[in-house]
């Protein structure tokens, strides 16, 4: 058991990094964007699994693996997001009340529905994540830090892929004939 009776770095400080040599005050800003996006992230991502679980019907097993591919994309974007807020000199926001709190997406409540429905809450965090994230690319470039700009675009390019997809599931068109559906 720890004998530490402080914190080594509260939540919210920012060190600045000797190495990386962005200003406190810049820093600040990178690490309050990327907690943002933290946060939106493992909400979607806690949603989606959701869904990943919950889904029935006659296209289950497709949709089923494909969520679970988000999930884990997601999961290794917020990695790549959180270890950037640490090499900045911030602390990532870290547990589940935090993550809600601090996002700036709502995830759906705690009932199951149709996976249409479902589809179409997580195609609505996906839009309020993506312009978020073209937003943080974009202070990123203003403020000079373009290793954290590549970063964010690189997890953009991935969630925009994603969006994109779940598109293309709630598309009317299918081959489960009506007779099923009734």
């Amino acid at each position: 058991m720890s004998t530490q009776k402080e914190a080594r770095q509260r939540y919210g400080d920012v060190h600045e990094s000797e190495a990386l040599r962005i200003p406190e005050e810049k820093a600040e800003q990178l690490v309050d964007a990327l907690n943002s996006d933290l946060a939106a992230t493992y909400v979607l991502y806690h949603q989606v699994k959701k869904h990943h679980w919950l889904v029935e019907g006659a296209e289950f097993h497709d949709i089923h693996e494909y969520l679970g591919e988000v999930a884990a994309d997601l999961e290794e974007g917020a990695d790549v997001i959180a270890e950037r807020a640490q090499a900045l000199g911030g602390v990532p926001l870290s547990g589940g009340a935090n993550y809600e709190e601090h996002a700036p997406v709502s995830p759906e409540d705690a009932d199951a529905y149709d996976i249409r429905t479902s589809l179409e809450n997580d195609l609505e965090i996906f839009g309020d994540i993506i312009e978020q994230l073209r937003e943080h690319v974009q202070l990123a470039n203003n403020l000079g830090d373009y290793n954290t700009e590549e970063l964010l675009r690189e997890i953009l390019e991935g969630v925009e892929e994603h969006g994109h997809h779940i598109e293309h599931y709630l598309e009317d068109d299918t081959l489960v004939t009506q007779g099923s559906l009734e």
